[in-house]
C-alpha cells in the first residue's frame, strides 16, 4: 500500500502525524470499526504506537517489535527522556540499527498503554469494563497489519517479539506469510501448554477474587482491584525467575529488621523475598489496569497458531518462504527451552534453536537479548 492510499483511508490530520513525529514519541492511529476473532466488536479502535529511524523509499526495512505481556510500545529511547525496555538492542549502531532499520512497537489491542483497552471510553463516554471482548493475539495482528497499512508498510522487513511478543511475531508470519520475510520468536511457543494456561488461570482468579474487582466494572468506584492484581503479579514474577536466582539473591534472610518468624507479642515480618515480590506487585498495580492484565492474561491462555488452520502443521505450512530464527532461554521455567526445540523442529525450514544462557529464567529474554546480537546479525540483519 502506498502513502498516497494511507491519505485515502486515514484522514490527511492523521496522515501528517503518522509522517511527522519524533523518535519514541507515543502516537495514536484510529483504524474503525473491529470484530473480533470470537465475535465481539467495538465501534472503533484507537492504535498507540512509536516509531525509530526512516521507512525507505520501498518500505523495506521496516521491523516491527512486539512487547510482552506487560510491556508497550517504549522500547528505546529516541527523543524521549524515558529509557526503553530494549534500550541496549534497538536504536544507532545497535543490533536493531535504528540508521538503517524504520522500527515499529505498538500496543496490544486490550492493553492500558494508548491502544484501546477496557478503560477506554464507550461512545457514551462510559468505561468498556467487562463489556470488553474477548481478545486473541491473532486479533492483535490484524490489527497491527492495519497500522502497517497506514504506515505504507505492505512487507516487514522482521516480526520480532519475546515471550507474548513471540507468540505475536509467531502469528504475524501464520496469518499474514506474504507479509513477513524475517520472523523472530524468543521465549515463546507455537502453543500456551497446560502448564502455562495453569500459571494464568490462578492469575486470572486472583484479580477476579478481589472485592474491589465489581465483576471489572470499578473505574467509577473510590478503589480498585490492586490486591488482586498484586497477587497476580507475584505469581507471575516467580515464574519469570528461577528457583536458583531468588536462592541466591535472598535465601532465608529476612528484610531489613523485620522478623519473619515472629513471635506472639509481634507481628510477622518479611522475609526478603516477601519483600521483593511485594515491591513487584506494587510496581505493576501501579502502572497497569487489572482488566487490561485479564484481557491480555486470557489472550495468551488462548494462543494456538493452529487454531483457524486445521492442525499445527498446516498452520506452520503457511510460513515456508519466511525466515525463521527461534531463541529460548536456558534457564526458562515458563517457556521450556524443549517447548521452542519442538517449535523449531517443526518448521518447513527448521532451524537450529539459539540460546541465550542466564541464571534467572524467562525474563533473560529481556536482560540478556544481547546475546543473540551476533545470531541475529548473520542470518536477519546481514
Amino acid at each position: 500500500m502506498t502513502l498516497e492510499t494511507k491519505v485515502v483511508l486515514y484522514d490527511a490530520e492523521t496522515a501528517a502525524a503518522l509522517d511527522f513525529a519524533p523518535d519514541g514519541i507515543l502516537r495514536h492511529l484510529p483504524t474503525g470499526a473491529y470484530t473480533f476473532e470470537t465475535g465481539g466488536t467495538l465501534p472503533s479502535v484507537v492504535l498507540g504506537y512509536e516509531t525509530w529511524g526512516t521507512l525507505n523509499e520501498d518500505a523495506s526495512n521496516a521491523v516491527f517489535i512486539a512487547h510482552a505481556l506487560t510491556g508497550d510500545s517504549h522500547v528505546a529511547r529516541g527523543a524521549s527522556t524515558e529509557a526503553g525496555w530494549w534500550d541496549g538492542f534497538i536504536g544507532p549502531g545497535k543490533t536493531v540499527d535504528t540508521d538503517r532499520f524504520f522500527v515499529v512497537a505498538a500496543n496490544m489491542i486490550g492493553g492500558c498503554s494508548g491502544t484501546t483497552g477496557p478503560a477506554s471510553l464507550d461512545p457514551e463516554g462510559k468505561p468498556w469494563g467487562s463489556r470488553f471482548p474477548f481478545t486473541t493475539i491473532k486479533d492483535s495482528v490484524r490489527l497491527e497489519a492495519r497500522l502497517a497499512d497506514a504506515l505504507g508498510i505492505q512487507t516487514w522487513h522482521t516480526v520480532l517479539g519475546g515471550s507474548m511478543g513471540g507468540a505475536r511475531a509467531l502469528e504475524w508470519a501464520v496469518e499474514f506469510p506474504e507479509r513477513v520475510r524475517n520472523c523472530v520468536v524468543v521465549a515463546c511457543t507455537a502453543e500456551s501448554s497446560a502448564d502455562q494456561i495453569a500459571f494464568a488461570q490462578v492469575q486470572s482468579a486472583a484479580i477476579r477474587l478481589d472485592p474491589d474487582f465489581a465483576g471489572g466494572d470499578y473505574y467509577a468506584n473510590d478503589s480498585v482491584p490492586s490486591a488482586g492484581l498484586g497477587v497476580a503479579r507475584r505469581l507471575a514474577h516467580v515464574t519469570y525467575r528461577t528457583a536458583a536466582e531468588l536462592d541466591l539473591r535472598f535465601g532465608r534472610n529476612a528484610q531489613g529488621e523485620e522478623l519473619p518468624v515472629g513471635s506472639p507479642s509481634l507481628e510477622r515480618g518479611r522475609y526478603q523475598v516477601e519483600s521483593y515480590l511485594d515491591h513487584q506487585a506494587s510496581k505493576l498495580a501501579n502502572r497497569f489496569d487489572a482488566n487490561s492484565y485479564l484481557v491480555l492474561t486470557e489472550a495468551l491462555m488462548s494462543h494456538d497458531v493452529a487454531r483457524g488452520h486445521g492442525s499445527l502443521e498446516d498452520a506452520l505450512g503457511r510460513v515456508e518462504d519466511v525466515n525463521f530464527l527461534v531463541a529460548a532461554v536456558d534457564s526458562d521455567r515458563l517457556y521450556w527451552p524443549e517447548q521452542s526445540e519442538r517449535l523449531a523442529k517443526s518448521l518447513p525450514n527448521p532451524c537450529t534453536v539459539q540460546y541465550i544462557t542466564s541464571p534467572i529464567g524467562h525474563d533473560g529474554f529481556l536482560t540478556d537479548i544481547e546475546q543473540l546480537s551476533d545470531s541475529l546479525s548473520e542470518s536477519i540483519f546481514s
